[in-house]
């Protein structure tokens, strides 16, 4: 592919494009695309203004060159090639997956090429370096003080930790009671211990402020933590404790919504103030869209229990960012080191982009981490594309598209060639900062389980797939994001399956030893948190990781056959940190699903 009529064009290689990747503003990018002598080339380049120029390329040896300003531009650049050759037009252009890298001819509109244009910022080290462990709070642990007597009505709680848990709908598919673990804050302090023992250095807490259900992504009330999990002094309490043991806490804000049942829309009058939804007088009526009756409100995704705030409502913003007291200032200034944004597709530039000023005027070290499921470089959502990645709004992003490319590989979906186009890609289209804080998720509140993914592929080797996507996980680029559970092997669906309760006392051992070797060797070894990545090609079935820092490099082999060895020559240069199916009466092959971590001698 790209060779077609002798022009190629590839993004990945520097010799095409220098510097590859995004580039801070006001840098220049070299273009280069190979050619015969006798056509003329064109760049044809496309800013976020829309302007479209076609600027002649410069003859030179085997090809054109030109150099594209990025100077007052902050945004994407598009850009593509127009070939002359006498009375025949033609183009060149990314190729039809948008991954960069090779190109394709084209006889009429090209898939354009992209340049990420950034105002520079920096993401904090202890972010940066971390592993996030990420706790669903209703489901991990009760503590010493469990006790739900008068703290919610009309809910029901678990009769044991043991039981899987399920919704209660009316015949409409409406969920008309909630069911509860109880987990508490108290219960993940009496914890902070042991997650630091496996090596974890960040909390990443789904909702804990006042809400009717236990995934409380339905706000009551931002101010004031949900009853069920104890109170504002036990939030201190835990944030205090977090950070003598070495981990920071981040909450999830959820910000585009609230609930029906809260104090600011207060539908079931279970609050004494004067809710949006009983009068147009009230303080907060303006936060809602209401169109011909009080019952036909916009809300997200048609659930008619979280009504669609107006994040740019002055009285809004006011009260969740500008305020002295406002939601960001009152949890960041009682211990708080970052949120994580619930549906960030749903919140428009401007807010997130004060509100992360607002969280850096707190902490400089603070973090603003989205909940996007695709590539944030090139999101449009609601007609707009999207400015997260380009340093005024967002430090990372749930790093869905990571998810994805490691269960397509292992479940044969892709190969590792595919696996590192798409690696590529990621790192082409993000800044660096922004790519070395990507959250890497393999499991989250939103997904299967991963065990159950890799038991619905294959009953008879899901152990051994789970133990490999780990071992990408925690040694690839980014931050590392366990999804609580995922570590000692708990399984579950759809949600709400995957918010079962912690198996304390019946954990899987083995999945677990697995896991705190990988986390040990993700904090001893800074190549890890800080070196570069790229990738080497021996075969489908094989990825081949480097990660180099100041003259250390690792390696990380990754074999996902069930049946087939390979012999690889490159492990006899490596000391061995951690390995699994390397034979060992031939030390240079790697076993069936085996996996290999060794440090260059």
């Amino acid at each position: 592919m790209g060779r077609d009529m002798n022009i190629y064009h590839n993004s990945h290689r520097n010799i095409y494009r220098n510097p590859f990747g995004a580039v801070e503003a006001g840098k220049k990018v070299e273009i280069f695309i190979e050619g015969e002598e006798g056509i003329s080339v064109y760049v044809i380049l496309k800013r976020d203004n829309n302007l479209r120029e076609e600027i002649v390329m410069k003859r030179k040896k085997h090809g054109f060159v030109t150099t594209i300003d990025t100077e007052n531009t902050i945004g994407i650049i598009e850009y593509s090639f127009k070939i002359v050759d006498k009375d025949k037009v033609f183009y060149y252009g990314n190729n039809e997956e948008e991954l960069g890298g090779d190109g394709k001819v084209y006889y009429d509109k090209p898939i354009p090429y992209t340049i990420t244009v950034y105002k520079i910022f920096s993401t904090p080290n202890w972010f940066k370096e971390g592993i996030v462990y990420h706790i669903f709070v209703d489901s991990f642990n009760r503590g010493k003080d469990f006790n739900l007597i008068d703290k919610k009505r009309n809910i029901l709680i678990y009769g044991s930790s043991k039981d899987k848990p399920f919704y209660i709908k009316n015949n409409k598919g409406e969920i008309v009671r909630w069911n509860f673990y109880g987990g508490t804050l108290k219960g993940i302090g009496e914890k902070l211990k042991y997650i630091r023992s496996l090596g974890f250095t960040v909390i990443y807490l789904s909702p804990i402020f006042k809400a009717s259900s236990p995934h409380r992504y339905d706000t009551g009330d931002y101010k004031k933590i949900d009853d069920i999990l104890g109170c504002e002094e036990d939030f201190v309490d835990l944030c205090r404790e977090a950070e003598v043991n070495g981990i920071k806490i981040v909450l999830d804000g959820v910000f585009s919504h609230t609930g029906a049942d809260s104090i600011y829309f207060n539908k079931y009058g279970n609050f004494t103030t004067k809710g949006a939804y009983s009068s147009n007088n009230s303080p907060y009526y303006s936060w809602y869209t209401f169109k011909d009756s009080k019952d036909n409100y916009e809300c997200w995704w048609g659930d008619k229990n979280l009504p669609n705030v107006r994040e740019l409502e002055p009285s809004y913003m006011d009260f969740i960012i500008r305020d002295k007291d406002s939601v960001i200032n009152k949890w960041m200034n009682l211990g708080t080191a970052g949120w994580r944004l619930d549906v960030a597709d749903e919140l428009p530039d401007e807010f997130i982009k004060e509100l992360r000023i607002r969280i850096k005027e707190n902490k400089r070290d603070g973090v603003l981490i989205g909940e996007v499921w695709e590539d944030a470089s090139r999101k449009i959502s609601y007609g707009v594309k999207r400015k997260y990645v380009l340093g005024e709004e967002l430090d990372s992003v749930t790093n869905y598209v990571f998810r994805d490319m490691v269960i397509d590989f292992l479940t044969y979906n892709i190969d590792s060639y595919k696996f590192y186009r798409k690696s590529l890609s990621l790192k082409e289209n993000y800044p660096e900062e922004f790519f070395s804080s990507l959250l890497n998720v393999i499991g989250s509140h939103d997904t299967e389980r991963i065990l159950t993914v890799f038991k619905n592929y294959n009953e008879n080797n899901f152990r051994e797939l789970l133990k490999l996507s780990s071992v990408i996980q925690l040694t690839f680029k980014g931050v590392p994001c366990v999804y609580y559970g995922d570590e000692v092997g708990l399984q579950g669906g759809l949600d709400p399956d995957n918010r079962r309760y912690y198996p304390f006392g019946e954990e899987d051992i083995e999945i677990l030893d697995h896991y705190k070797k990988l986390l040990k060797i993700r904090n001893e070894y800074e190549v890890l948190r800080n070196g570069k990545i790229e990738f080497e090609d021996f075969n489908e079935d094989v990825l081949i990781i480097k990660r180099s820092f100041n003259n250390k490099k690792i390696y990380i082999i990754i074999n996902r056959s069930s049946k087939d060895s390979y012999s690889m020559d490159i492990l006899l240069e490596l000391r061995e940190l951690y390995s699994k199916g390397v034979l060992s009466y031939m030390k240079n092959s790697i076993g069936p699903l085996g996996f290999y971590i060794g440090e260059e001698k």
